[in-house]
């Protein structure tokens, strides 16, 4: 037997993502990686049918959650961006290491 049962932080970072555009404009692994980060940072919400919470769900704690899923977002972007400028600076490094170590 297999349960429905879905993280609704989940959906609502799908939607707001897909809503952004950013579905079809970012890489994959980007998309996967940015998704990771910013659901590691959110408490889990479990839901069974997706229309019952649309239903049953007030305004405001719709806004709510919405608020906390960008800040996660944001940061999520900030650290995904500082270790690649973190792994281009250290691949750097040992090209440059490499092409000293050549020219020796």
């Amino acid at each position: 037997m297999q349960l429905e049962i879905r993280n609704y932080y989940e959906v609502l970072l799908m939607e707001m993502l897909s809503d952004e555009g950013l579905m079809d404009e970012l890489p994959e692994d980007y998309l996967a990686d940015l998704c990771c980060v910013t659901l590691n940072q959110l408490p889990v919400r479990y839901i069974r049918h997706l229309v019952d919470t649309y239903f049953f769900e007030d305004y405001n704690e719709l806004q709510e959650l919405k608020r906390e899923i960008q800040a996660a977002l944001e940061k999520s972007r900030a650290f995904l961006k500082q270790n690649l400028q973190k792994r281009l600076q250290e691949e750097n490094a040992a090209l440059n290491l490499a092409e000293n170590n050549n020219i020796n």
